[in-house]
């Protein structure tokens, strides 16, 4: 049943692709340097209000890392000196440290929580009255229609809701940070030069995982073995895209610059290889854009423009990826005793 779920899944989100296709271009007309989509504190509602209906989610955010900063990365000898390092004063409220390792709110974008529901699947106030809405006054989730539903996600994306069934413009929430795209911050703070062995798969289904909703909260349904070879290759596909990005951005040839251009190479030669095991005109796009451009200093514009057409091929293969197709790929995808941490029951 769960994997016929995650299967219905992508079919139903397939219906209205270019909905989804919009929606994600409209995201990345927003994008930052870095290639992430921007984060407006402002839209941020909390996560207060995200537990009135999702009380076993936010019970498994609560035994993660992304909820405990909170309370300790301020305390790290390590974290304070890297705020050292970048004269910065609070670690809560210095610009460099907030923007992923806590959850900012209001015009003054205050820290009010570790990475939580919002830092993942966007800021709330244009769409959780449109994810909360099951088709009317007094209609009840059990209630909706099939037709209703597909079309309050397909508004709910479109108002800027990160859903899993959009799956590059999570994987790219999550690479946006994980990639670590700051110079100072590695080359003078001394910060690590993005997490080494981010990988989506592995990441995200072991203890951040929360999928309750399609068992009616009884349990934290794994996902389909299709689902997770198409997060995996659209995982490579990001991180070649935002490790090309790093290298772009890079001034001088130190840990970082360095570190980008062998995680960029690593990512492009691996994507090469999941092409030459199961060929598909996307992977293929990507792979030559990817290898479009020297890995070096000064070479800005060829690299930008190489990341920007990997991401249009994430893009197009994440909206219309068949993971039946992808069994070539079940040697690279993590199983479970690799995953980052147990999942929550």
């Amino acid at each position: 049943m769960q994997g016929n779920s995650s299967k219905w899944m992508f079919a139903a989100m397939t219906i209205f692709c270019m909905g989804l296709i919009a929606s994600a271009a409209h995201a990345q007309e927003n994008a930052n340097v870095a290639g992430g989509v921007v984060f407006d504190p402002a839209k941020v509602v909390g996560s207060d209000k995200c537990a009135e209906c999702h009380q076993k989610e936010i019970g498994a955010w609560k035994q993660t890392p992304h909820f405990a900063t909170w309370d300790t990365l301020h305390r790290k000898p390590e974290a304070r000196k890297i705020a050292e390092a970048m004269d910065v004063r609070s670690i809560k409220r210095g610009d460099v440290c907030i923007k992923c390792h806590y959850t900012r709110q209001g015009e003054d974008a205050k820290a009010i929580s570790g990475i939580s529901c919002e830092s993942c699947h966007g800021p709330a106030a244009d769409w959780i009255s449109i994810h909360n809405d099951y088709g009317g006054e007094g209609v009840t989730k059990e209630q909706e229609t099939a037709e209703h539903k597909k079309m309050r996600l397909r508004n709910a994306i479109g108002a800027g809701m990160l859903h899993p069934s959009t799956i590059y413009l999570v994987a790219q929430n999550c690479y946006n940070c994980h990639t670590v795209p700051n110079e100072k911050l590695v080359d003078v703070g001394g910060h690590a030069a993005g997490s080494d062995d981010f990988e989506l798969v592995s990441w995200s289904q072991g203890m951040v995982r929360h999928n309750y909703l399609r068992t009616g909260g009884d349990s934290n349904a794994a996902e389909s073995q299709e689902y997770l070879r198409v997060m995996y290759v659209v995982g490579v596909m990001t991180d070649t895209e935002y490790s090309l990005r790093g290298i772009a951005k890079a001034t001088v040839g130190k840990t970082y610059a360095r570190s980008m251009a062998q995680r960029a190479n690593k990512m492009r030669n691996h994507l090469k290889e999941i092409n030459e095991a199961a060929p598909n005109p996307h992977f293929a796009a990507a792979v030559e854009a990817a290898f479009s451009a020297g890995l070096k200093l000064n070479n800005e514009a060829a690299l930008t423009a190489a990341a920007d057409r990997v991401r249009d091929a994430a893009m197009a293969f994440a909206t219309e990826a068949d993971g039946s197709k992808l069994a070539a790929v079940d040697k690279w995808v993590p199983k479970p005793d690799q995953y980052k941490g147990t999942p929550a029951p």
